[in-house]
């Protein structure tokens, strides 16, 4: 039995020091937990103590509202060794995507060069089947460990996991990912850098990193392109308190001074009221929005 003064804990934490829009209210605890053992233990004292439960990994394509979340918040940044066998790379949940894309160029493993840039951790981008530049995590799972709300521990193949554009059956199940593997193909290392570098400097070119940002804020709408449908709706530039629509990349929202969760929510809305006003298409979020509202 994990005793869990050895867990890492926090009371009334700012969750705003965690997430990458730096916004985000408290949550009533925090728990940091290194390894399966300790988020089953977790798991149980939730359930003993009828705490509700949120599952936070890197909070990249994220916004926590300002009134914060109730109940206990497990972090899993922590959990994140990497590691590599045959045409394998097995990473566990809190490991950064774009660590484990390195993990596998040093192996010469080729198939993952699309998430070179992708900040978040690995089990946000099995959550939401993560993809960039016509790549998509479901393309590269072979199996997830899971933790299910019953504290059992299972092993999903791909085929299980229902992985559809921005969605896996993880989202439906409420298990939390504990590790995911990858199966890839065996590439020339040189070869396999210079796609991850050439796919980065496009990122650097085109989007807005040098701000805090909740990353693409919206889907992209069958038959169109989100960011082309906010500029073209003349929005590059609409600011709401400290959040603005950048002008870099009209499908981000940047905090430029100080932003609330709120002034997220106000300049999330008024963007798709204006395209919808527009266009007649209603712009769907990607990021994920949880919490209370303040």
């Amino acid at each position: 039995m994990i005793k869990m003064e050895k867990i890492k804990l926090l009371k009334n934490e700012p969750l705003s020091k965690y997430t990458f829009t730096e916004t985000g209210g408290p949550a009533d605890l925090v728990a940091f937990p290194k390894n399966t053992d300790e988020v089953r233990e977790l798991l149980s004292m939730a359930k003993r103590d009828d705490l509700p439960i949120t599952v936070l990994g890197n909070a990249s394509n994220l916004i926590i509202k300002d009134g914060g979340i109730r109940g206990l918040v497990i972090i899993l940044t922590e959990m994140n060794e990497i590691t590599s066998h045959d045409d394998l790379v097995i990473a566990q949940a809190g490991a950064r995507y774009i660590d484990t894309t390195i993990v596998a160029q040093q192996h010469g493993l080729t198939g993952m060069e699309f998430a070179a840039g992708i900040p978040g951790s690995i089990g946000g981008a099995v959550f939401m089947n993560a993809g960039a530049y016509g790549g998509e995590t479901a393309e590269v799972i072979e199996s997830v460990t899971v933790l299910t709300p019953e504290n059992e521990i299972k092993t999903l193949s791909n085929s299980e996991l229902d992985f559809g554009y921005r969605h896996s059956a993880v989202q439906d199940q409420d298990d939390i990912v504990l590790e995911a593997t990858f199966k890839l193909s065996t590439g020339d290392k040189d070869e396999i850098q210079a796609k991850m570098d050439r796919l980065n400097a496009l990122r650097e070119s085109k989007q807005p990193l040098d701000l805090p940002s909740c990353g693409s804020v919206f889907k992209r709408p069958e038959g169109y392109f989100a960011g082309k449908l906010i500029h073209d709706a003349g929005l590059q530039g609409y600011q709401s308190g400290g959040a603005q629509v950048s002008k870099k990349h009209a499908g981000f929202i940047v905090n430029i001074d100080n932003a609330t969760a709120t002034d997220y929510l106000d300049v999330i809305k008024h963007v798709q009221e204006t395209v919808y006003a527009k266009n007649k298409v209603h712009l769907e979020t990607e990021v994920r929005i949880i919490g209370q509202d303040k």
